[in-house]
């Protein structure tokens, strides 16, 4: 008669470093998040007078008749929509600059004639404060959502250019040597050495352009203010009726749509370089 043994897996038990690499990544910005809400009521009950209150309203009031109030013009029904308008001018705004960014990256890569010929003139684009080309922009777009695109586009295009740039550029030498060696044509050498080794830097590059994209979706809808309402026109809205609530409610949604943007390019940066990236998994 034989015996019969039966192993039993314990459960996997998290680990000291894991636990306290998750309350590094949570404590300081709930304490932080605790010391600005105690610092907002602060300025809101104590500095200012009731009769100058409505330039920085209190928490609560901003959650009571912000985000809980859904009916009426300028309720969070209102804002959800302009959100969504805000969503799609971003989003397609930063499409193209990316497909625009990488195009004129790649070409500079190839040769140092071409970066030398762009790369003042897209300095000068990138320093041209958007206020002095606005009534360009009006003239040859109009004042619909393309010309919202086309700002989003000046916006991010420039870091995409540089840190894709900069990318390409940084593959070793020696791997250079080695596909020369082999006789390798551009587009593998392209494919197979240089956009691996500029993932990094791309990746930052698109962090970076995806918060600049809604700061140019925001920024256009106070310019062009035809078509379908985004959150620019309505802070620009709160802002000249003194309704403080609305405001703030319309500033934390731009805020939010900022993060989240930049968080699916943090998960997409990890998914594509978390293997062998030393900083893939930081944000």
């Amino acid at each position: 008669m034989t015996d019969t043994v039966v192993e039993t897996t314990a459960p996997k038990s998290v680990g000291p470093g894991k636990v306290k690499s998750i309350a590094l990544n949570i404590i300081p910005p709930a304490l932080f998040g605790a010391l600005v809400l105690g610092g907002w009521y602060f300025i809101s009950y104590v500095m200012l007078s009731e009769n100058r209150r409505f330039l920085l309203r209190p928490p609560d009031k901003v959650l009571t008749e912000g985000f809980l109030d859904w009916g009426g013009t300028g309720g969070m029904s209102e804002m959800l929509q302009s959100l969504w308008s805000s969503t799609k001018v971003a989003g397609i705004g930063l499409f193209l600059a990316i497909l625009i960014g990488l195009f004129l990256a790649v070409l500079m890569s190839q040769a140092v004639s071409v970066e030398k010929a762009l790369f003042p003139f897209l300095v000068t684009l990138q320093a041209v404060p958007i206020l002095a080309i606005v009534p360009l922009i009006s003239f040859w777009w109009g004042t619909g959502q393309t010309s919202r695109v086309v700002v989003c586009i000046i916006i991010a295009l420039f870091p995409i250019i540089v840190n894709t740039l900069f990318g390409l550029q940084s593959a070793e030498k020696g791997m250079h040597d080695l596909f020369t060696l082999h006789h390798v044509n551009r587009v593998t050498r392209l494919r197979k050495l240089m956009f691996p080794a500029a993932l990094p830097a791309l990746f930052a590059g698109l962090r970076i352009s995806a918060g600049l994209s809604v700061v140019g979706a925001i920024v256009g809808d106070f310019f062009f203010g035809r078509g379908e309402v985004g959150l620019g026109q309505l802070i620009k809205r709160f802002a000249s009726r003194l309704q403080g609530e609305e405001l703030l409610t319309s500033v934390i949604l731009s805020a939010g749509l900022g993060v989240a943007v930049f968080l699916l390019f943090t998960w997409l940066q990890n998914k594509a370089i978390g293997k062998w990236s030393d900083r893939a998994g930081l944000v």
